[in-house]
């Protein structure tokens, strides 16, 4: 009988304190932890050649939205448009970024006023998208990403 007690329990002590059947969930959800990727955000911001030497992310983001409102700006300026009432409002241009640093226009947010007002509109943004240089892309853990960006534009005629 005691020689039955002392060797279950050699087992069970052999068992229980064995590394085998400790608890690895831990470590294995530390490094599901470590993997996850906040896709909302960037490490770095896409950048036009003129902003490439800014080191500080906020005046980098600054710099991008200054010089692509500037360019896009420039492209609109070159065509004339005409129009029947005046017209003060702002146009919403979605444009993606692809990880080689291309642009390309996604959609266009505007009221039904510039719609019926300024129905090329939609074919002269397209054009100015296409038109906009090759950019450094957006970088995520050191990974060119995708991004989008929505460009404001007001429109004053």
């Amino acid at each position: 009988m005691f020689l039955r007690l002392f060797s279950f329990l050699t087992v069970f002590l052999f068992f229980t304190s064995c590394d085998k059947f400790s608890n690895t969930k831990n470590a294995s959800t530390n490094k599901a932890l470590d993997t996850l990727v906040d896709f909302s955000s960037v490490d770095t911001f896409p950048s036009f050649d003129t902003c490439d030497s800014i080191i500080d992310n906020e005046e980098k983001s600054a710099c991008f939205r200054k010089t692509i409102h500037q360019k896009i700006g420039e492209e609109l300026q070159n065509y004339t448009l005409t129009i029947k009432d005046s017209i003060n409002e702002i146009v919403y241009v979605d444009v993606i970024i692809n990880a080689k640093g291309v642009f390309s226009l996604a959609a266009i947010q505007s009221s039904e006023k510039i719609k019926n007002e300024l129905p090329e509109l939609e074919s002269l943004l397209k054009a100015s998208v296409d038109n906009l240089p090759n950019i450094t892309p957006a970088n995520k853990r050191g990974i060119p990403v995708t991004t989008k960006y929505r460009l404001p534009i007001l429109i004053q005629l």
